[in-house]
């Protein structure tokens, strides 16, 4: 029998009510039957997935197995995937029409490519809004053009597919990494092979309030962040081992890792903040490594304009950060469009890449 070349790989735990939706949008995709399997694999749901999943029949391959969380179960699933090519799906995501048949003829493309991503169009089950999200779209190869990296973020699961033959050195996925693990691949894997971003929107994400994760969390409880602070813990350290075990240097030879390395903590600092509040001093601090963390993908003005913002979190503190974004925000808005009568182009904000720098989005959805 011969090996099909897309394995979609589908990881769930307790989303029977969504899963059955998610597997039809795989399996009305207008691509060759025999060049597909369907792989679900069960961390271990309480709920009836088995059952609908059996309903199937021999159209799904579904592999049950103890609760162990995301890690374990991508493991599980990326070693007994038959593709050359694993597409990867959350239970409660749906893949948009062409969307397998465009992954697989970027990976026919270029058979050097170790990943191929896109956008996706956010669907929040309870207002019904649906709205695509502007995340930084980067293609190429880290190892000969580290300068396009520097704009680089990893996205969701469901945006993810992976050439089975560049993982290795990545695997097996480090087990403490109950969520998140997705994106120890996605982060490292621009590490070992060329990437491809394609501009099509193909993944409708599902936002329904028992998310893992989520882009906004503006009413979040305290645990809930808490968790995702852990989390991201987690995550940023297995990074930096795998980073330190394969030699990749943060001071020296490779200033996108540094640059990944700072932005994680950055983010993790950040978190840490909405949990228990720093002082003034800290919260100064952090504003200043922030700002020199961005600096790479900035003009040397907006780095010099943004130290001298952070002395602003002295007087105003943490609890009035937002008061001091906005200023900065309306200072940077005035400067520019100065600019734009003087000579003609945004050259107060733009960066060394041409783009505008990528903003810190807080909490509230204030910059």
């Amino acid at each position: 029998m011969t090996a099909p070349y897309v394995t979609v790989l589908i990881t769930t735990y307790n989303y029977g009510h969504f899963i059955e939706e998610a597997i039809d949008t795989v399996l009305s995709q207008d691509f060759p039957p025999a060049e597909l399997e369907i792989l679900v694999v069960d961390d271990g749901s309480t709920d009836d997935t088995g059952e609908r999943i059996n309903s199937y029949g021999s159209r799904i391959r579904y592999l049950y197995k103890p609760n162990g969380g995301q890690a374990s179960a991508l493991n599980i699933g990326i070693a007994n995937a038959r593709g050359e090519i694993v597409v990867l799906l959350d239970a409660d995501d749906l893949f948009l029409p062409g969307k397998l048949a465009k992954v697989s003829a970027a990976f026919r493309q270029n058979p050097t490519l170790g990943m191929v991503y896109h956008p996706l169009l956010e669907w929040n089950l309870r207002t019904n809004e649906r709205r695509n999200r502007g995340l930084p779209l980067v293609s190429g190869d880290m190892r000969t053009e580290p300068e396009r990296f520097f704009s680089y973020i990893p996205h969701p699961t469901s945006c993810i597919a992976l050439r089975r033959s560049c993982l290795g050195p990545l695997l097996p996925i480090p087990n403490e990494l109950r969520m998140m693990a997705d994106c120890f691949l996605v982060q490292l894997i621009p590490l070992l092979s060329p990437i491809v971003a394609l501009p099509d929107t193909l993944v409708l994400y599902r936002i329904h309030g028992k998310n893992n994760a989520s882009f906004d969390t503006p009413d979040a409880s305290l645990k809930f962040r808490r968790k995702q602070y852990e989390e991201n813990c987690v995550l940023f350290h297995a990074m930096r081992r795998w980073l330190a075990k394969n030699n990749y240097n943060y001071w020296q030879k490779h200033p996108p890792v540094r640059f990944f390395i700072d932005r994680w903590y950055m983010h993790k600092k950040d978190e840490e903040f909405q949990i228990d509040s720093p002082s003034r001093l800290h919260f100064f601090w952090f504003m200043v490594r922030q700002n020199l963390a961005n600096s790479p993908v900035q003009a040397r003005k907006v780095t010099i304009f943004n130290c001298l913002v952070a002395l602003a979190a002295l007087p105003f503190g943490y609890a009035k950060r937002n008061e001091v974004y906005r200023w900065r925000s309306k200072i940077l808005e005035v400067t520019t469009e100065r600019f734009r009568k003087l000579f003609g182009r945004d050259s107060a904000i733009v960066t060394r890449s041409g783009q505008e720098p990528e903003r810190h989005v807080h909490d509230d959805g204030s910059d």
